[in-house]
């Protein structure tokens, strides 16, 4: 009798939602502390070791599932499915953010955005500074589809090196 293999979709959902949640979590952290403005290195750093442990955590329930083989495949279906999963949570919480919660949220990110953007390029004129502005406003949109292409890439790679590392094949008999 063949046992059944688990449905990846299982780990993809359940540890997505988990990272989701803690992205949002992490999210209101940020809020609270006035925070959210700029992403920092730190931040940064922190959001994307949250996505490595989860996606490493989810990829390891899976293959333990599993009788404990995994093929690289699986590895990376279930990295890109996690980051997938949580990303959009996360971008569903930022549109919130920006649009009902604080709706002047793109105002106050490009004031103190100036002063930086003036220090870096004293050459900056006043009327280069509002063209960028500008056009920053009106390609706002995209920071949601270059969110989600981004967090997809870093689940490939990590579900890839969890994969490689946790890889067993079942044997051939």
């Amino acid at each position: 009798m063949e046992e059944q293999q688990p449905k990846a979709s299982k780990f993809m959902l359940n540890y997505g939602l988990l990272l989701g949640l803690v992205s949002v979590v992490f999210g209101v952290m940020l809020y609270t502390q006035k925070m959210h403005y700029e992403m920092s290195t730190p931040v940064i750093v922190i959001s994307v070791l949250l996505s490595l442990a989860a996606i490493f955590l989810g990829i390891n329930a899976y293959k333990k599932a599993n009788g404990g083989y995994l093929t690289i495949s699986e590895a990376l279906k279930i990295g890109v499915g996690i980051a997938l999963v949580s990303t959009i949570i996360s971008l569903l919480y930022q549109y919130v953010l920006i649009n009902f919660i604080e709706p002047d949220f793109m105002d106050k990110a490009i004031e103190m955005a100036k002063p930086k953007a003036f220090e870096q390029n004293p050459s900056m004129t006043e009327e280069q500074w509002e063209q960028g502005v500008a056009m920053q406003k009106n390609l706002g949109w995209l920071r949601y589809p270059i969110g989600l292409i981004f967090s997809c890439v870093i689940g490939l790679v990590a579900g890839l090196i969890t994969g490689l590392i946790l890889k067993k094949s079942k044997p051939e008999y």
